[in-house]
């Protein structure tokens, strides 16, 4: 605050004057001349402070600065313990006509100083008159004769009476006052002064290491592309925000586009690398691929030999924390908002399941919204008001070398992430740190309330793996010296992207938490985001990847968070793997199959905390998945699995299903106004239907089975049973007759697939599986077994099926029933990757893939699912009917390739060309073993209307990893596309 005080009232130049003279004379002889300046040594010595804090001055200038600043308070004392107030008149009319009366900027600030000159000068004769009564008391003798009786006495009085008042200027102004009435002699006063001098010199010895501990506690800005167009999105905000806030603000943010380097040391990170580029070219972000030598051009302090290749962003950067947070706050300020700091929240006050405001240290504040941006303490605050805020501290350190040769102010950021490491320029030296594989949790016994300056001692054996591969890349750091070690705790998540959005729990009660080291990069995009979501009453842009609903509560169990934390801040830096499965705190959440589908070779991952089976490895093989981004291990098991899907029959575990129940006299009619389809359907039909926001987005995609007349049981992915729970409840009008109820644990799902299905069924069951008895899009209770099941005759495969609801209780049981009754029909149990490769070739959408919030059902192809005629409309119709009638609205369409060239496999994230033009990105990819090639689903935009006749005119390619490969664009499928297979 000082320093921004001094910069608002002299300007810039002194933070230039400061922080460009590292020279220890200069800047000694600049520490004098500030000090005679602002009649203050603690003023300069807290502006050191804040510019050593925030890593623009080295300690050794910082402390030269200082030391000139002393002696020119040394000086003060001399000049002023003469009678000078004769001259005050001529100041305050030189000084008031320049500060008044001149245009020139020079000229103002020199009149601001000569009139602080004249009001110190009547404050010294102020004080002189006041003590003139004692100046014959017998007790300033005797204090006169202690001061002077040695230079060690008189210092060490200064030093501890600055220090306790936290200014020198006190201690200076008492000191010339008593020379100047000869209560004591000048060597006294100046021994005094000097003694002060020191102990204002201590302050920002003691307040530097809270400055720099916030200052440093994010040190990379990470400005860089993220594999979801929304979060760049985010990101590229954040950058044009901070470079522009300067001039809105009038104080420095810090912000240097400076670009950055992405090396690899491997053939596989290459390849990653390669990816990257093509995906950010798809998303606007410039990026170019560097060879070994032009990546050493670009950085020239590492050495090159091992590596592969490397990336360029241009568009990165870096930004000081401090600064940018203290031009942000002046922002908020100018705009209306009050900034109160060291207060303490004690309790979040609620009323009938809305926040109403905040209990403090300081007093209670009523609120209407309350968002919770407390860091490491997020979680702790959400456990005080019902809601969970799944967070955990681990540790991340880092350190700050000496000045190093080659190390120039515009050195770019360096990232290697096969070595977990990255490298910022910082005053000559470098900051080197990184994101080990296995990090160290920290705070399991709670976080101290007075923590946010702290810092953890040193971990040299846990950063050994980051400074053995820095070593690698930087060889020099061996002889470099290292000025700090830092280690400070952040908070990560179970998927280690942030938390953002209204919490399920609490209305109005808002969480913004968790970014750990994508704080900066994400904050001004995230930011904004956040406040439009409070204004709108709803995400105005595609935030499911961040969005705090993506996690139910038992996420929120510390033990589980604690063993997860481990892996997550590695993720940072660990190579992003197509298929790649988080391996910690697992097995989470089980199905009751999963010990059979274990001893059958199941290899699993995991959604939402549920073990999958992902695929089954063949009898004799190793059931472990084998990444890399060619085709993987489980191609040929894959393929066999598809293959009894298309042409026998296969048993799903779908178990994972979310599935909630919507009972009470007005669930119809409130479901059917949430619905974009028309739920008010015969009892025992089944609708798929979307959710829509008032843009005509999609918030989810589910499957409606009517129970009863108002009983409904509502089938949705496994990561949304949380968040279309939240967003069903919140638009259920408030006077309504309805509940929802979460029954995901309740019920086990067994999808018998594929054309054989109905002959398997048929052996378990007494039901009429005909067509006449049994239609599509229906729903049966029937027998199976022992067991009553609700058999719902729905596929998402695109073949002949049947998705039975089953009780927990009795899921192994009719498994076993199934599996032998399907036994001389070659019945195999089949995993995710067969299933998600089958929706993909038939052109099913997928939630969170092709069907986001930005996506309407029209740029779908999904105009069947929505009821524009129902009484009573639907959330979105309006923004739907004005999208119908605007001619760029199908500019922008989700489409399905399938390569030409059979042995390329997709991955999803690859740049879509169209005639050499980048249009798009792939959302989802599977191989279509049906028609022989990889598959891909794809949200394009381009300059006219989307039609078949325009795929048919144009050429498309699909960039995977640098090379282009063409392929066959269509609307619609050409897996089956009159469904004739379901309905056989």
């Amino acid at each position: 605050m000082v320093r921004t005080g001094i910069e608002r009232a002299f300007g810039p130049s002194f933070k230039r004057v400061v922080t460009e003279n590292q020279n220890r004379i200069s800047a000694a002889a600049t520490g004098l001349v500030l000090a005679v300046i602002l009649q203050s040594s603690a003023a300069v010595a807290l502006l050191v402070s804040g510019f050593s804090g925030a890593g623009s001055l080295t300690f050794g200038a910082g402390l030269a600065v200082v030391l000139g600043a002393d002696l020119g308070s040394a000086l003060l004392i001399q000049v002023f313990s003469f009678d000078l107030s004769w001259l005050v008149p001529v100041f305050l009319a030189v000084g008031g006509g320049l500060f008044v009366k001149s245009d020139r900027r020079t000229f103002r600030q020199a009149g601001r100083i000569i009139l602080g000159i004249a009001f110190i000068l009547i404050s010294l004769r102020f004080l002189r008159e006041t003590m003139d009564p004692i100046r014959g008391s017998a007790f300033l003798p005797a204090i006169a004769e202690y001061l002077a009786r040695d230079f060690v006495t008189a210092f060490i009085v200064g030093s501890v009476l600055a220090f306790a008042m936290h200014s020198s200027v006190a201690v200076i102004l008492m000191c010339v006052t008593m020379v100047s009435i000869g209560a004591i002699p000048v060597t006294a006063g100046v021994s005094l002064v000097l003694g002060a001098n020191m102990g204002s010199a201590l302050i920002p010895v003691w307040l530097t290491r809270s400055m720099e501990n916030a200052a440093r506690r994010v040190p990379l800005a990470n400005l860089a592309l993220r594999s979801q167009p929304a979060m760049t999105n985010l990101i590229r905000y954040s950058t044009q925000l901070y470079s522009e806030l300067e001039a809105e603000t009038g104080l420095a943010t810090g912000w240097m586009q400076c670009g950055s380097v992405t090396v690899a040391r491997t053939e596989d990170r290459m390849t990653m690398l390669l990816r990257t580029a093509a995906a950010a070219r798809a998303q606007g972000v410039e990026v170019d691929v560097l060879s070994p030598q032009e990546a050493g051009d670009k950085w020239p302090v590492m050495q090159t030999d091992d590596l592969k290749g490397g990336l360029w962003m241009s568009g990165d950067g870096k930004a000081n924390p401090t600064d940018l947070t203290q031009s942000l706050a002046k922002g908020a300020r100018q705009g209306g908002a009050q900034v109160i700091e060291g207060v303490k929240v004690t309790n979040i006050l609620t009323r009938e399941g809305r926040v109403t405001g905040v209990v403090t240290d300081k007093g209670t504040i009523e609120a209407e919204i309350v968002v919770n941006c407390a860091g490491q303490w997020a979680r702790n605050i959400g456990l005080r008001c019902g809601v969970n805020v799944p967070l955990h501290s681990a540790e991340h350190m880092y350190i700050v070398t000496e000045t190093m040769q080659g190390v120039t102010s515009d050195l770019p950021v360096l990232r290697d992430p096969d070595g977990y490491i990255y490298f910022k320029e910082e005053t000559g030296g470098l900051v080197m740190g990184g994101f080990e594989p296995e990090a160290k949790p920290w705070g399991m016994d709670g976080i101290p309330d007075k923590f946010e300056f702290s810092l953890l001692p040193d971990d040299w054996d846990q950063f050994e793996i980051l400074l053995e591969n820095a070593l690698i890349r930087v060889p020099e750091l061996e002889t470099a010296g290292v000025r700090k070690f830092y280690n400070g705790p952040e908070s990560f998540t179970p998927d280690n992207n942030y938390l953002l959005g209204e919490t399920p729990e609490l209305k109005n009660f808002f969480v913004g938490a968790g970014f750990n080291s994508m704080g900066i990069a994400s904050a001004g995009g995230a930011g904004r985001a956040l406040a439009e979501w409070i204004v709108e009453g709803e995400a105005t842009s595609d935030l499911f990847a961040v969005d705090i609903r993506r996690f139910a509560d038992f996420n929120n169990n510390p033990t589980w968070l604690h063993d997860r934390v481990k892996e997550t801040l590695g993720l940072h830096y660990a190579m992003p793997w197509p298929n790649r499965e988080l391996d910690t705190a697992r097995p989470f959440r089980r199905s009751p199959l999963y010990d059979r589908l274990a001893a059958k070779n199941a290899v699993f991952g995991s959604k939402m905390g549920w073990e999958r089976a992902n695929w089954f490895a063949p009898d004799g093989t190793t059931p472990e998945t084998v990444y890399s981004f060619g085709r993987q291990n489980w191609h040929d098991a894959v393929a066999a699995e598809h293959a009894a899907v298309r042409d026998g029959v296969a048993i799903f575990d779908q178990t994972s299903f979310g599935k909630l129940l919507v009972q009470g006299k007005d669930a119809c009619a409130q479901l059917n106004r949430i619905c974009a389809g028309n739920v008010d359907v015969e009892i025992g039909q089944t609708v798929y239907t979307g959710l829509l926001n008032s843009r005509g987005g999609f918030e989810s995609d589910l499957t409606v089975l009517r129970l009863k007349a108002q009983e409904f049981l509502l089938i949705t992915g496994s990561a949304q049973a949380c968040r279309d729970g939240d967003w069903i409840s919140r638009n259920f009008s408030e006077d309504a007759h309805v509940f929802l109820t979460d029954v995901t644990s309740s019920w086990s799902v067994l999808a018998v697939m594929g054309p054989k299905a109905r002959d398997v069924l048929s052996k378990v069951t007494k039901a009429d599986l005909s067509n006449d008895g049994f239609a599509f899009g229906t729903c049966q209770k029937i027998d199976l077994g022992y067991a009553t099941v609700i058999a719902n005759r729905m596929t998402y495969v695109g073949e002949l099926g049947w998705e039975l609801l089953v009780p927990v209780e009795f899921a192994a049981g009719v498994y076993d029933d199934l599996m032998g009754a399907g036994a001389e029909f070659s019945i195999r149990d089949a995993g995710y990757y067969a299933l998600d490769g089958l929706r993909i070739e038939k052109g099913f959408r997928a939630w969170s893939r092709e069907l986001t919030p930005d996506i309407t059902p029209l740029q779908a192809g999904l105009s069947f699912a929505v009821d524009f005629d129902k009484p009573d409309g639907f959330i979105g119709k309006e923004a739907l009917l004005a999208a119908r009638s605007d001619p760029e609205h199908m500019h922008r369409r989700i489409i399905q390739l399938v390569l030409k060239d059979l042995d390329v496999q997709l991955w999803g994230g690859e740049a879509v060309l169209c005639d050499n033009t980048e249009i798009g990105e792939v959302r989802s990819a599977g191989y279509g073993h049906t028609l022989g090639a990889a598959v891909a689903l794809c949200d394009v935009h381009t300059d006219e209307k989307i039609t078949r006749d325009f795929l048919t005119m144009h050429s498309f390619e699909i960039d995977v990893a640098g090379k282009r490969f063409a392929a066959k664009a269509y609307l619609q499928t050409p897996y089956d596309p009159k469904a004739a297979r379901v309905r056989m």
